[in-house]
């Protein structure tokens, strides 16, 4: 549940600078950062986990902001709460992702088909390896990173999809 209340007690942080726009943001990305560790930059008193990413054309930086703030800057609260709520989901995905089933190939790699991608790591030259590709097959994308354990890139091959469905979110 959105904590709304500190918003309504007292415009805090940029909510009360001059300048700061309040609204026609828009969200450009959003992440996990595992836990709440960051201050959002808008009302500068939320510890937050989930950092909405809000860009607006007569501000001059990104600010990484909560749910709250980031659904008062666009003006769209029930929107924030949709990819809050996006990440939280797969936040829970990603702590079951290791331990699912994964399939094994024709060349011996495992590989997992969720959310619309094929997800295949493999082992090569000492280090691992992905390739995420779309079910249909219009897109494919090579992991350029070398991942030191199997585990390690099938968690970045997870945060990998996580951004490109997030992207369909917005």
């Amino acid at each position: 549940m959105m904590n709304e209340e500190y918003f309504f007690e007292s415009k805090r942080g940029k909510w009360s600078q001059p300048g700061v726009p309040h609204k026609d943001w828009i969200c450009v990305d959003i992440e996990d950062l595992g836990e709440p560790i960051q201050i959002c930059e808008m009302c500068e008193s939320q510890h937050i986990r989930y950092v909405h990413f809000m860009q607006n054309a007569e501000y001059d930086r990104i600010l990484q902001v909560g749910c709250v703030c980031a659904g008062h800057m666009e003006s769209d609260l029930i929107h924030a709460k949709k990819r809050d709520d996006f990440m939280k989901s797969r936040a829970n995905k990603r702590k079951k992702w290791i331990s699912r089933k994964w399939k094994i190939s024709r060349n011996g790699n495992e590989y997992i088909v969720a959310d619309g991608y094929v997800i295949t790591v493999f082992f090569k030259y000492g280090k691992w390896k992905a390739l995420v590709k779309s079910e249909d097959e219009q897109f494919e994308k090579w992991s350029r990173k070398d991942y030191s354990s199997i585990n390690a890139v099938k968690l970045a091959s997870f945060d990998y999809v996580t951004k490109l469905l997030s992207e369909i979110e917005k």
